[in-house]
């Protein structure tokens, strides 16, 4: 009893002492009158304090009666202090507006903070990150300013478990760079989620950030690009209400000069009616003794708030460039053993470009975006968005292989671009924010027409010349006939001449789809998520234009999603387990009898790629430590391979498997240091195919998969105080282990070794201007990458940047 009663007399003094406290309430906003998100707020000398959530929305509790100092701070943000004195029971409401800009804040609050706020794209509906049972990782503007990065591939050193297997080339379809992405194929192929046009370089001058979403991801983006590893996202710079600029100028290694300008404005501050324009030039040369790029990028787009429930963005992209490339090396003809079994015997001159300047290629292209956004209650939200773009590969492409093994010699074939691809894409989106009973459910509702015309009339192949891997060259000789052809020159009008008799292409091929897709997360309970997921997607090709018989044909596909995630600290930790899907259209192909005669044209399923995926997201230490563990096994079936019975012929059933795991680190231990981190386990192989086949070989490795182990480091320190203030050095690096860039009984293995690389870079950043430099490749590592291939990459080279910024 006394025990009772002393506890009942402590609960009542504490609760005496609690409504004596005072409360403070308010929000925090930018100079542009935006809301400041994950500012923290917080009262010197006790353990309470608030952190603004996404209207910029904070409130302190429980604080005593008497004088206190309030801290606002924000990492970007000069910190401010504010005295208060709170009465006995008193409620106030205190607001702060900050001295930055959404636009110099964002600059490194994307990259070090806020990484479990809300993206509206991997899931198409708002989705925090420890919600979602899929995995993806961001790369920010920051991050690439802190880098020197003036390349799009760059920024991929960044992310776990990617590796670039091939640069852009420009050339018709798939001209942009390749990347191996959990061992499969992936190019950058979306912009703000929806389908973009590359055939070429992208531009870093309007990356917000890159989002590089793992696993088949069919359900919710279709099947108009390969996404059996995953979808590389790219997020482009947004409108805001206020003003502002920056123009920067870099300079660097082998004649590197590019020249950028980002200006937002006001068109009508009473309207909400806001401008942005980013620009650039670039002009660099290649390490190589050949090899230069040239090109104008600009982006205009335009932000118009009409009232509180509707809005409308509009945006464009237009890329004008010229380049000549160094042409792809291939060191097999994929039949025959190889007569160069590693690096050390093919003794490649990776000073040597097999190219002239004279041998160009364009690829002038235009995105365009326009979205509205109407909320039609406070339950549902509806987003009509449009994007269209064109895109053209015109100019010269040039790649060496060896055409006839046994001796030193590789062919050198030449091809004249000139393709022409159109597409446009309608997407009608409704999202819902609802419970049924006491279960929380976010809906989505989705309609998708994409359309996609592509004119061919490019020419045919020739072999011009011979070339050794040191760079020597020899005539050619036809192994068919014994001919032996002239060294055909490196020149523009050579090449042409050497093409003018081919017989070239003329197709004209037009196809599309019609999806419906549908997406429900549901909170079982405050800490169970589950999320099902449905695309149905019919696809239809017109076929070619100027074909003499209609190859036409349609095909129905059905990519589910399953997921589920248990928080078990809320808005810290998570498991999740999930299941995902992809697939792909398969043209039909003609069938023959084995004396070569015309049967019939056989169809195809298309290909389905699943995925079984378990992990562990973490947002811990107060927004110090995101981490990111997850296991993942991925097979890929309905694969078309040759027919072991009939090598003229095609069949269905292939198998291809990669299973792994991945580590991501994002850690902010203090507001000074700043930490990305990764590591990356794939094997990829063949499970079914065919015995004879170099691509589909059971057992065997299938090419462009990448390394097996990767890792990635980049740490930055910036001062905060003290003369030092606002400078900061960053260092990191990348590995990646020994790659089987090709793995065949008939050709034997060739590896391409490991490498480490080491960058490091030191900058100033102030309110009105930004210096920086930075080194890559600082112990002038000479390394590799390919697919089937041998492309040598960069030797240590350097970049210094300068920027004004005008606010």
């Amino acid at each position: 009893m006394t025990r009772m009663l002393l506890f009942l007399l402590a609960s009542l003094c504490t609760a005496a002492v609690y409504a004596q406290s005072g409360t403070i309430y308010g929000t925090v906003t930018t100079s542009d009158g935006h809301p400041a998100i994950n500012v923290t707020i917080s009262v010197e000398r006790t353990r309470l304090g608030s952190i603004s959530d996404e209207n910029g929305v904070y409130a302190i509790k429980n604080i005593k009666p008497g004088n206190w100092t309030l801290r606002i701070t924000s990492v970007g943000a000069a910190t401010q202090l504010k005295a208060i004195t709170i009465a006995s029971g008193q409620t106030q409401q205190l607001n702060f507006v900050l001295n930055e800009s959404a636009a110099q804040l964002n600059e490194v609050t994307v990259s070090s903070r806020n990484m479990n706020t809300e993206s509206r794209i991997v899931a198409k509906m708002p989705l925090k990150n420890l919600e979602n049972p899929q995995v993806y990782n961001t790369v920010s503007t920051e991050i690439m300013k802190q880098q020197g990065i003036t390349s799009y591939d760059d920024i991929m050193r960044n992310v776990p478990g990617i590796f670039q297997t091939w640069q852009s080339t420009g050339r018709s379809g798939d001209g942009a760079s390749y990347f191996a992405l959990r061992g499969f194929d992936a190019q950058p192929s979306l912009i703000n989620g929806l389908p973009g046009l590359t055939s070429g370089n992208l531009d870093p001058a309007d990356v917000e950030e890159v989002q590089v979403m793992k696993g088949p991801s069919g359900t919710l983006f279709g099947a108009s690009f390969y996404s059996y590893g995953g979808i590389i996202n790219t997020i482009t710079k947004k409108p805001y209400y206020g003003f502002g600029s920056e123009v920067g100028y870099s300079i660097g290694s082998f004649g590197l000069h590019r020249i950028t300008a980002d200006v937002n404005t006001l068109l009508s501050k009473k309207q909400k009616i806001a401008m942005r324009v980013n620009a650039a030039y670039t002009s660099e040369q290649s390490f190589q003794n050949a090899g230069f790029r040239k090109s104008f990028f600009i982006a205009p787009s335009f932000s118009y708030e009409v009232n509180d429930r509707l809005s409308f963005q509009v945006m464009a992209e237009i890329l004008q460039e010229k380049r000549a490339v160094p042409p792809v090396f291939f060191h097999s003809n994929r039949d025959t053993a190889l007569d160069f079994k590693n690096i050390r015997e093919l003794n490649l001159n990776v000073k040597e470009s097999f190219t002239s300047n004279e041998l160009t290629i364009k690829n002038p292209r235009i995105n365009f975006q326009a979205q509205m956004l109407y909320k039609l209650s406070g339950k549902w939200t509806s987003q009509t968005v449009f994007s269209g773009g064109r895109v053209k590969s015109d100019g010269i492409y040039t790649y060496m292989w060896d055409q006839d093994p046994g001796d030193k010699w590789f062919g050198q074939d030449f091809h004249i671009e000139n393709q022409t691809t159109k597409t446009f894409d309608i997407q009608q989106n409704f999202n819902g924010d609802f419970k049924i009973g006491t279960l929380r459910n976010r809906l989505l509702i989705g309609l998708d027409y994409f359309h996609r015309n592509v004119v061919d009339n490019g020419s045919d192949w020739a072999t011009g010349r011979n070339v050794s891997p040191q760079g020597e060259v020899t005539n050619y000789t036809d192994p068919s006939t014994g001919e032996v052809h002239p060294i055909v020159p490196l020149t523009k009008d050579a090449v042409y001449a050497l093409l003018a008799g081919t017989s070239g292409n003329n197709s004209n091929v037009t196809n599309g789809f019609y999806s419906a897709y549908v997406s429900d997360v549901l909170n079982i309970t405050p800490a169970l998520i589950a999320m099902v997921s449905l695309r149905a997607d019919y696809f239809d090709s017109k076929g070619d234009k100027n074909a003499a018989d209609d190859d036409g044909y349609s095909q129905f596909a059905l990519s589910p999603k399953f997921g589920l995630v248990y928080q078990i600290l809320p808005d810290k930790v998570s498991v999740f387990g999930s299941y995902m899907n992809a697939f792909l259209n398969v043209s039909p192909s003609a069938v023959y009898d084995m004396d070569g005669n015309y049967q019939r044209t056989q169809s195809f399923k298309p290909e389905h790629a699943n995925q079984v995926e378990f992990g562990i997201k973490t947002d811990i230490f107060t927004d110090k430590l995101y981490a990111t563990l997850s296991v993942y096994d991925i097979k890929v079936g309905n694969k078309v391979v040759p027919d072991s019975k009939n090598p003229m012929n095609s069949t269905q059933g292939g198998k291809f498997g990669s299973t792994g795991f991945e580590v991501d680190l994002n850690a902010q231990p203090t507001p000074a240091l700043h930490i990305i981190a990764g590591y990356s386990y794939n094997h990829t192989r063949v499970l079914e195919g065919n015995q004879n086949d170099f691509y589909s070989e059971p057992g065997r490795a299938p090419g462009g998969q990448g390394p097996q182990n990767l890792a990635n480091l980049w740490a930055t320190y910036k001062f905060t105080n003290g003369p030092l203030k606002h400078f900061g050095v960053g260092a990191g690096g990348n590995y990646a282990s020994r790659y089987k860039v090709i793995d065949n009984s008939k050709t034997g293995i060739f590896y391409l070794p490991d490498y480490a690389l080491m960058n490091a870079g030191v900058f100033y950043n102030a309110k009105h201007f930004r210096v920086s430099f930075n080194v890559n490749n600082i112990t002038n590592e000479v390394y590799y990458t390919g697919y089937w291939s041998v492309n040598p990459q960069k030797p240590r080279n350097f970049v210094g940047s300068v920027a004004y910024k005008f606010r």
